[in-house]
């Protein structure tokens, strides 16, 4: 029925514009663009043929702030983008970021990627991106400008929270379902910022000066994972440079590695105001130009696109011969290559929207993304009935609105409150603020549900909450973070590692109050906890959208045993970690001339190179307050002997390639649920080198598998391996290597828990 439907479409078109147009350049009637029984790349170049110049330029750059022109003459519809990827934004006017004021456009709201990235789980992945894919097709959009795969460096980078961690490996495995789940719905994926986009401050005007080897073997793989693996339709370029030149347009990010060695035939997108110069633009690889003066009318009203550094500058420069017509030819095929794959699509099924199905995804998501770090006396899980307290303004704050890009308008957001309430219906629940954050009440339009207001002091507000504590079978703190300026948000970073708004003073007094404290963390990135040894349990908990007080609750009850792990290291203190210069953060100024503007630029150094995350801690022999990879579970697990099959052989591969067809190693653990609840282990798979002609860390996540045990359980845990494994880039050759010695497999629950290792030998 699909393609029959099409196929009236088609004649209806034909008949209207093609025959003349055809006629008129000398091609053959018959639009066989139009076809959806034709292969894309015969559409593509189809319709190509019967484009103008003109008509090829309304296609590369915006029209509004978030669409770019069709060409109505031919049936080509627009493109239409929205922010992502925690859900589908509301709708805004034409030239504005301004909410429009739709009464059907509040979504579903998806734990932050942070959390996804916790559950090491791709079938959570897959799920996530098939339901927010669905969201987003629902609403008619063609591309999501997300999944965020950008490498934790700091904990202070505001964007923390929309990324997947600080591992190439975990963000590479987890980005791939996502990409693809989004992408069977028939709306492309923007995979972002690329790259080497790792922190907030200064990041329109930071220039990275970064190793090949740290290129290629941290900030790189989740990228090239998402497209050659996960066949992402589009890439974000980011704000920063590298190089010299913005990411935007960068001959060697875009030209040379994303399209070069990568083979990506998608769209390269700017980010909303990221592009800076027409001969570049043209040149290096961009082929879509969005947000340029970024309130859209800055160049005027009737005409501001149309001075887009894509519009009317690179027509100029092509009518004067000084850029060439084949390099516009490229940008448009790539554009139609994404149409005729999205909403051209006769395969494009029709979405849903706040459906049951994605609240329940939602809730799952988060409470397997939970992570238990602390639960001295077994605490957790809670009982009902008697007293639980509840003290904190995360506990009532929404957290689906603010931090930028990702604010969402929902249609519910359970808060923790309201879960803990719903949940523990035999007890009688209390709520004490304890103190005061962000009291604001609206964000881009959107009003809270909650009044945040207080009147009462600092000191006052933790006095209630210890009086209220006093008798209480359960207290439970509900801080951390929140989606305000220099916290988890877009524009700014964090000042500091500690927790904001006094909020150790008030975990301290409920500590000394009483001994059943809980702390839950809300929060995209690591926090200082001073109060750890005085604090019996402690959860974190992340931005759990449209459900997260019922995954909180779930988990918090043993309703879900947690089975979340941390994707990033909690260092003690800041200076535990690699970024330790000015050099390295923020950079040193220095004045740059780029098409007549005069920037101030920050050259900032990543000379910590691969060691990143617990790469550095283990290199340094630094103990973190908690380990990449740690979480706990309210039943015990037992890891057997590892043993190893098969073998692997040396070698050298290209930079964008992966070892396929090469041999491979099996490695297989027995894993046995020793406790007495059921649950799930991430058994993870860790890989040293013994003897190197580099250096190289101490050892390196290359596998994990998430296992669900009932109590008394076994099952074995198999993991295949290949060249990567043992791989380095070696970058005087620019090429991976696989070096001949000897290996350990080291299999564990944690980077810092290792239950088991065997040798291996690389021939």
């Amino acid at each position: 029925m699909k393609h029959n439907y099409l196929a009236i479409i088609a004649c209806m078109a034909v008949s209207l514009t093609g025959c003349g147009h055809a006629s008129q350049k000398g091609t053959a009637p018959e639009a066989a663009y139009l076809d959806p029984s034709k292969d894309i790349e015969t559409r593509v170049e189809d319709a190509l043929s019967r484009m103008t110049r003109d008509e090829k330029l309304a296609v590369i750059h915006a029209q509004s702030k978030f669409s770019s022109a069709g060409v109505p003459r031919l049936g080509i519809p627009e493109v239409w983008t929205d922010d992502g990827p925690h859900g589908v934004r509301p709708e805004v006017f034409w030239d504005q970021w301004n909410q429009a004021g739709w009464t059907n456009d509040s979504c579903t709201a998806f734990p932050a990627l942070t959390c996804l990235a916790a559950t090491w789980d791709t079938e959570l992945s897959a799920l996530y991106g098939k339901s927010v894919g669905e969201e987003a097709r629902y609403r008619k959009k063609d591309i999501l400008l997300g999944p965020g795969v950008n490498i934790y460096r700091t904990p202070v980078c505001g964007r923390n929270f929309e990324y997947m961690g600080e591992d190439p490996f975990l963000s590479s495995q987890t980005v791939v379902p996502y990409v693809q789940g989004v992408q069977s719905n028939g709306v492309a994926v923007c995979v972002k910022h690329y790259a080497l986009n790792n922190q907030e401050l200064n990041r329109n005007n930071t220039d990275v000066n970064v190793s090949d080897r740290a290129l290629y073997e941290i900030y790189l793989p989740a990228f090239k994972a998402a497209v050659m693996k996960g066949g992402a339709w589009a890439v974000m370029g980011s704000y920063n440079l590298y190089k010299g030149f913005f990411n935007c347009h960068n001959p060697y990010l875009v030209n040379e590695i994303l399209k070069g060695e990568f083979g990506f035939d998608g769209v390269l997108v700017s980010d909303w105001g990221g592009t800076h110069d027409t001969v570049q633009a043209a040149e290096n690889g961009l082929d879509m130009e969005f947000g340029t003066w970024t309130n859209g009318l800055t160049n005027g009203v009737s005409n501001a696109y149309d001075n887009y550094y894509m519009a009317r500058p690179y027509r100029e420069l092509l009518i004067s011969g000084k850029q060439t017509e084949e390099n516009l030819d490229n940008k448009v095929r790539r554009v139609l290559r994404l149409i005729f794959r999205t909403s051209m699509s006769p395969d494009r099924p029709f979405g849903k929207f706040t459906s049951p199905e994605h609240y329940a995804a939602a809730r799952k998501i988060g409470s397997e993304g939970i992570v238990l770090l602390k639960n001295d006396g077994a605490l957790l899980p809670m009982k009902d009935g008697g007293k639980i307290l509840v003290v904190g303004e995360n506990a009532v704050k929404p957290m689906t609105v603010g931090g930028g890009s990702s604010s969402l308008k929902v249609q519910h957001e359970i808060s923790p409150l309201q879960g803990i309430q719903e949940r523990f219906k035999g007890a009688k629940v209390e709520y004490q603020r304890g103190y005061v954050g962000d009291p604001t009440s609206n964000y881009n339009g959107v009003k809270l549900a909650v009044d945040l207001s207080e009147d009462r002091s600092a000191e006052q507000l933790i006095a209630d909450a210890v009086a209220a504590a006093a008798d209480a079978d359960y207290v439970i703190f509900i801080g951390g973070l929140n989606k305000s300026n220099h916290q988890d948000a877009e524009g700014a970073d964090r000042l500091a590692l500690g927790l904001p708004y006094d909020q150790d003073a008030v975990i301290e007094a409920l500590a000394a109050a009483n001994p059943h404290l809980i702390v839950v963390n809300i929060s995209g990135s690591s926090v200082a906890m001073p109060w750890i040894d005085k604090v019996p349990a402690v959860v974190q908990d992340w931005y759990l959208g449209s459900e997260a007080g019922r995954s909180l609750a779930d988990v918090l009850s043993g309703d879900v045993n947690p089975s979340g792990k941390l994707p990033f290291t909690f260092p003690v203190a800041l200076e535990d970690g690699p970024i330790r210069t000015v050099e390295q953060y923020p950079g040193i100024p220095y004045q740059q001339t780029l098409s007549g503007i005069t920037r101030t630029i920050y050259k900032e150094d990543y000379s910590e190179g691969i060691y990143v995350g617990y790469r550095w801690f283990e290199k340094q022999g630094i103990k973190p307050l908690f380990p990449f990879g740690y979480g706990l579970s309210y039943t015990t697990f037992e890891l057997g002997d590892a043993s190893v099959r098969g073998s692997l052989s040396s070698g050298r591969y290209g930079a964008g390639s992966y070892p396929e067809g090469r041999k491979h190693l099996t490695v297989k653990v027995p894993v046995k649920n020793t406790g007495s609840v059921d649950g799930a282990e991430v058994v993870q798979l860790y890989i040293c080198a013994k003897e190197s002609s580099v250096d190289r860390p101490v050892k390196e996540l290359k596998g994990y598998k998430k296992v669900f045990l009932r109590s008394g359980e076994s099952a074995v845990v198999s993991f295949e391996i290949d060249p990567s494994a043992v791989a380095y880039f070696d970058e005087g050759a620019h090429e991976w290597v696989a070096e001949p010695g000897t290996y350990q497999a080291m299999v564990g629950v944690s980077s810092a828990d290792i239950r088991s290792i065997v040798d291996f030998n690389v021939r």
